[in-house]
């Protein structure tokens, strides 16, 4: 049954995941030389671009369908056969509020190692870097325990994904 207090939390929880996208780059314009501010930007809204584009497209099914090759691209992932991707019958949030909060995460996820590679690599080799880890690298490993994968069975229990 789906709950609105819980719909609104979880987006709300989305936003401020969100937020941490503009304070990254921030600080890492901050701590970097000024004639590199605009690459930094740059790199930054980049990372959110394409990581939820390709989150959308591959990532979510990859963490949340594993390895069935009929989980990407659409078919199973963001839309199921009939155009419509359902979660569980318990679930208490819309599957596209979840979808929302998932993929902030992953964008952020890409962006939080970007301070490191700052002034030391070609913009073109660090947008390679975070269509690998949006597409692949943070939803497999976030299918581990937030999938159901080999983690959760362990009873492992993953903070905001983080881990």
């Amino acid at each position: 049954m789906l709950s609105s207090l819980d719909t609104v939390w979880t987006l709300l929880a989305a936003m401020l995941v969100f937020f941490m996208q503009p304070g990254f780059a921030l600080v890492e314009a901050g701590l970097t030389r000024s004639k590199n501010t605009a690459n930094i930007l740059m790199k930054n809204f980049c990372d959110f671009m394409a990581g939820t584009i390709l989150f959308w497209i591959i990532g979510f099914g990859l963490m949340f369908h594993g390895f069935d090759f009929g989980a990407f691209f659409f078919r199973g992932n963001v839309l199921g056969d009939d155009g419509i991707w359902r979660m569980s019958a318990d679930a208490t949030i819309p599957a596209e509020t979840f979808l929302m909060f998932q993929t902030v995460f992953a964008a952020t996820t890409a962006t939080i190692v970007s301070g490191a590679m700052a002034e030391r690599t070609k913009f073109s080799m660090y947008l390679l870097y975070s269509v690998l880890i949006s597409a692949l690298i943070y939803p497999i490993e976030g299918s581990w325990s937030w999938g159901g994968g080999w983690l959760a069975d362990l009873g492992f229990h993953d903070f905001a994904g983080f881990t």
